[in-house]
């Protein structure tokens, strides 16, 4: 019998200081609430959609194994976006399935 060994490749989001994770989280939020929703969130809202997007695009990311390494700004921002997208379709999955 042979085991099956998972290699788990590590992501690191570098873009830089909290300033720049805020940019990050903006922009992203604001494209990926366009995107499925076909509007923005606000300014804050889109931060915070932004910045949980990142962290769970991270997520995603280094468990399939899509890329490594560290990512600056742009791969970041890319990650942050597909991240936020993802956790904007799981909520406004949750919430319509609530309205019926």
């Amino acid at each position: 019998m042979t085991a099956a060994v998972v290699a788990v490749t590590a992501v690191t989001l570098e873009p830089g200081s909290l300033f720049v994770w805020l940019i990050v989280g903006l922009i992203a939020g604001a494209l990926a609430g366009r995107v499925v929703e076909g509007r923005g969130l606000g300014c804050v809202g889109d931060i915070v959609v932004g910045i949980v997007g990142a962290v769970l695009g991270n997520l995603i990311v280094e468990q399939t194994g899509l890329l490594s390494g560290t990512l600056r700004f742009w791969g970041t921002l890319v990650v942050a976006f597909f991240g936020a997208v993802v956790f904007l379709a799981v909520v406004r999955l949750v919430t319509r399935s609530r309205r019926h």
